[in-house]
């Protein structure tokens, strides 16, 4: 049976569990201690190079990033779930998706968490409004973007990244009428029941947003 390591507050853990609660495939979920230590911890030290989650084991196949998880999943688990478009140009458009999402948008988002972090919850201005100002540039273009997207009826490798790359993102700086496409898809991305699940597996865990979790979603 298929295993994933990880934590329910961790955007990148969502990324990998939704294509997987989207399509109810039979799996374990190993959550892994806040303190650090334990197995779960060793093994997934011992899977990648820096020891990060989310980590996939299956049938003997161990599997480190998210993104990767999610590929492995559409060949060997998902081939009929159309995580990845069987068309060779969709598909190049889908992994582009993604990595913006995840380069451009999770990992700028966690620039501000990172520095909430360093600064003990008292970021420093300059910073977070450089943060503010760049994820402003990537809203503007996602809802440009979004003009000319056609919804899937499933979840795709797209949907996995957006999800929790955007949820998180508003908290950091919030994604208003400003740019009403990319608001509306992420109350969208939210309300599918993969997403919610995570969305509701995280929510004790809110206290624990460095930056104070808004109180909303």
């Amino acid at each position: 049976m298929l295993k994933l390591y990880g934590h329910p507050f961790s955007s990148y853990t969502w990324k990998a569990l939704i294509p997987i609660y989207a399509n109810e495939a039979p799996f374990g979920f190993e959550e892994l201690p806040v303190d650090g230590q334990g197995p779960a911890w060793d093994f997934v030290r011992e899977a990648s190079p820096l020891g990060k989650f989310p980590v996939l084991s299956d049938a003997g196949h161990i599997v480190f990033e998210a993104t990767a998880i999610i590929e492995h999943l559409a060949v060997h688990r998902l081939p009929d779930a159309g995580l990845i478009p069987a068309d060779p140009q969709k598909a190049v458009e889908t992994r582009k998706m993604d990595r913006v999402f995840d380069n451009y948008v999770m990992n700028l988002m966690q620039e501000g968490v990172n520095e909430a972090i360093r600064s003990a919850g008292n970021p420093d201005p300059a910073i977070m409004a450089g943060v503010r100002e760049r994820l402003e540039r990537v809203y503007a273009w996602l809802d440009e973007w979004l003009a000319s997207y056609e919804r899937p009826e499933q979840v795709t490798l797209i949907e996995c990244a957006a999800a929790p790359s955007l949820f998180y993102a508003d908290w950091v700086h919030q994604i208003t009428d400003t740019w009403p496409r990319l608001r509306d898809w992420r109350a969208h991305l939210l309300a599918l029941p993969a997403v919610s699940h995570c969305v509701e597996d995280a929510r004790p865990f809110r206290p624990n947003f460095p930056l104070g979790a808004p109180d909303r979603d």
